[in-house]
């Protein structure tokens, strides 16, 4: 039986608007690496490759931000990426007990070489180019990006893409927000890169920059608890028809990648993702830039 830590007071933030973005329907490009199912057999505990044997080694960032984290512990099972790190755990046979965790920076997660962990939950949006690089399970999370200010800056109450052309805006460094400023937004200003969103929290707040542009429940994290006068500006418009998602990452050809995307799938199917993006971030609703 899945076991659920429920929130602490960071849930009581929310509200269920958000949840219109994390059911959206599913791209098929970012499903399940391989469209053919591994055997019931195959994805047996007793028969997973795993990078310590008995145990199931996950990774994420340090610090772990909430939403998805709480109190940079992802152990403890709360915050929406720990609850479902342990459901995947759960699905291939690992007790919460036989779950150890590693510390990887982003961007070591994403970069080709050899991985010490059998998979990361950090945010991590499933893209081709990263796809020649690591293996991706299918889809945990579907995404939108949003744009944060404080009030009485140049883009409060800015309520379309074009009025964004001359603000400064900044985002993590190789995540797709840094990437939706210069693809997407294509401001006239050179986009500020920062290593942490601790970091671009700071820059804003001394006004060197007019926005940050984070996924929208990080929009959310910004806005209540690190932000004085924080706003969420709006969510950037859908591109594409494609449905931008997180994924779990793996090393590339692992052989745990079919098996992973197979428990994300089932726990998309009998609704546990949607519980526990209900439970860890439903948000109030933020406009959408036109």
């Amino acid at each position: 039986m899945r076991t659920t830590i429920r929130g602490t007071g960071l849930a009581t933030l929310t509200a269920v608007a958000l949840m219109l973005t994390a059911c959206a329907p599913r791209d098929e490009a970012t499903t399940a690496q391989d469209d053919a199912s591994p055997s019931a057999d195959a994805c047996d505990r007793d028969n997973l490759d795993t990078y310590s044997e008995g145990v199931l080694t996950i990774a994420t960032d340090n610090p772990a931000y909430p939403p998805w984290f709480v109190d940079n512990d992802p152990s403890n099972g709360q915050g929406y990426e720990s609850a479902v790190a342990y459901a995947i755990a759960e699905q291939l046979g690992f007790a919460q007990d036989e779950v150890e965790w590693a510390k990887v920076p982003f961007n070591a997660v994403v970069s080709p070489g050899e991985k010490k962990f059998d998979f990361d939950v950090n945010q991590v949006s499933i893209t081709e180019e990263r796809r020649q690089a690591v293996d991706f399970s299918s889809g945990y999370y579907d995404v939108r990006q949003a744009v944060v200010t404080t009030a009485g800056s140049a883009i409060d109450g800015a309520s379309s893409v074009d009025e964004l052309q001359d603000a400064k805006l900044g985002a993590q460094v190789g995540t797709t927000s840094y990437t939706a400023i210069t693809d997407q937004i294509q401001s006239s200003q050179e986009a500020a890169p920062f290593d942490t969103n601790d970091q671009a929290v700071q820059a804003l707040n001394n006004g060197q920059i007019d926005g940050i542009v984070v996924d929208l429940p990080t929009a959310y994290f910004m806005t209540a608890v690190q932000l004085d006068d924080g706003v969420i500006v709006g969510q950037l418009p859908q591109t594409g028809g494609e449905v931008e998602q997180f994924g779990a990452v793996l090393d590339l050809d692992s052989p745990l990648t079919d098996c992973v995307s197979q428990a994300v799938d089932t726990l998309r199917e009998d609704g546990t993702l949607d519980e526990l993006a209900d439970e860890w971030l439903a948000q109030q609703g933020a406009p959408e830039l036109s």
